[in-house]
């Protein structure tokens, strides 16, 4: 069973539509594809039969709220601060003109507990995620919204490694979402699943790749 932080919101928190894609984030992470209906989104949302289908008439669109849905709350996952400010004391640094080992420690900072959150507290998106990716790979209309979502992230990570110093961002923020995607798959649904890292582990393996970027 997973952590109630991860479960779907009680029905009062968020409005219908919100509810509706986080039960079918649940359903995807704990079922499959198979197990995502319209009829067990109602059910694990708590709403009447019929709710789903108002809200998201044909699977395609309920895919699609579930995709825009995963977007918000990774990004929430990922901009979260363990203490007030702190990611933004590390974005001035490196914008000052920090040196790059300074501001490829920076990243590593930031990338190390974003990953450690997600892994520690927020397994059940990992695994919506990598159904949905899946299922973009069959649907055209599916992959556009999902490859849309995933600019969200890419375009960020690039901006930081240029702050930090890099001289091809574009193709290191590649090399740095591939890491983090290979990182978080591999302890979640691959060999590595049956135990976290600690953040002391994934901040090192961070810096060392970034060590090569940004003094290449």
């Amino acid at each position: 069973m997973n952590a109630r932080s991860d479960r779907t919101p009680a029905p009062a928190a968020v409005p219908r539509h919100e509810l509706i894609a986080d039960a079918a984030l649940t359903l995807l992470a704990e079922r499959g594809m198979r197990g995502l209906t319209h009829r067990a989104v109602d059910e694990e949302a708590g709403l009447p039969q019929g709710s789903t289908s108002n809200v998201a008439r044909t699977r395609a669109a309920l895919l699609e709220a579930a995709v825009r849905r995963l977007a918000e709350r990774e990004a929430a996952v990922l901009t979260a601060r363990e203490r007030p400010g702190a990611g933004r004391a590390e974005a001035g640094r490196a914008e000052a003109g920090a040196g790059a080992e300074d501001a490829g420690a920076a990243v590593a900072e930031a990338l190390s507990l974003a990953l450690h959150r997600y892994l520690s507290r927020h397994r059940e998106l990992l695994l919506a995620r990598y159904e949905l990716a899946l299922e973009a790979t069959r649907r055209p209309e599916l992959r556009a919204v999902y490859d849309r979502a995933g600019r969200a992230f890419r375009e960020p990570m690039a901006a930081m490694l240029a702050a930090a110093g890099s001289a091809d961002p574009e193709r290191h923020a590649m090399s740095m979402v591939a890491w983090c995607d290979g990182m978080l798959f591999s302890c979640t649904a691959g060999q590595f699943h049956a135990a976290v890292p600690t953040r002391a582990a994934l901040r090192t393996s961070c810096a060392e790749l970034l060590d090569g970027m940004l003094r290449g």
